[in-house]
């Protein structure tokens, strides 16, 4: 079988999916780019050949591309709020003529659910202000990480602000510089169950839920049914758009990873 060189952009669960996914089934060779030592970590252990653990621009991008390794694909399964990364990701591999497949999870089918109690807005601020507006006197269980939080304290007493947040120094400095208590702080790895959910908002006396329309695999399913067991708002923060993204390039699963693979490649 061809070997095949992957430039994978990742940090998220279905990213140590595919790797493990590419290794099992192709003959290749992975460089995995995460923004964390932890995502690093997990993508080394998930069977990535080589990786990189720091946020990269577009021209550390652009200078890894041109480098020795001539990459056959582009995989970008970085997170869907992560359009800044997404949009220099399709810039770039146009720029370095790289077959580019965008790996996204699925969003969630609201359908499937009560929505009585499902606030959706476009945008973290939007739900500071909402909150402001509607639910100043509850305290708020955040669902949806440290790189959210500044936007939302600017309407969110810090002392009614509660975030999950990775178990990483990184997101510990950012919850300090916001000058959010340390006891408000929940530190923890991986999604929840909804089991744990309804615990937590027991524990912290929590009157309502932020998270990130993140998909399934991002908890969100939980985190409705939690809301709705006991009867508190959930504020849905809605997927980013992306104009530059060619929907043909958007793959959701493995076997529609494998199709695409096959077009460009064999």
């Amino acid at each position: 079988m061809k070997k095949i060189n992957v430039f994978l952009m990742g940090g998220t669960k279905e990213s140590i999916e595919v790797i493990k996914h590419l290794k099992k089934n192709y003959n290749s060779h992975i460089l995995t780019t995460t923004t964390t030592e932890y995502g690093g970590k997990l993508a080394k252990e998930g069977g990535s050949d080589s990786t990189i653990s720091k946020p990269l621009p577009k021209d550390d991008l652009l200078e890894v591309l041109n480098g020795k390794t001539d990459f056959d694909l582009y995989i970008d399964a970085t997170h869907p709020f992560a359009s800044h990364v997404t949009k220099t990701a399709i810039e770039v591999s146009k720029i370095c003529e790289i077959p580019y497949i965008r790996f996204e999870r699925y969003a969630s089918n609201l359908d499937n659910y009560d929505k009585t109690n499902i606030h959706t807005v476009k945008s973290f601020e939007d739900a500071g202000k909402l909150i402001e507006k509607k639910f100043n006197q509850v305290n708020v269980l955040h669902f949806a990480g440290a790189n959210t939080m500044k936007d939302l304290v600017k309407f969110v007493s810090v002392e009614k602000f509660y975030p999950r947040i990775l178990e990483v120094e990184s997101s510990f400095k950012k919850c300090e510089k916001l000058a959010i208590p340390k006891e408000n702080i929940i530190p923890m790895k991986g999604t929840s169950t909804v089991e744990e959910n309804l615990e937590l908002i027991d524990k912290l006396n929590a009157g309502l839920i932020i998270t990130k329309e993140s998909g399934e695999i991002g908890g969100v399913d939980a985190k409705i049914k939690a809301a709705n067991i006991k009867n508190i708002p959930i504020i849905l923060i809605q997927r980013p758009e992306i104009k530059e993204l060619d929907k043909k390039t958007i793959v959701h699963n493995l076997n529609e990873l494998d199709e695409k693979i096959k077009e460009y490649l064999f």
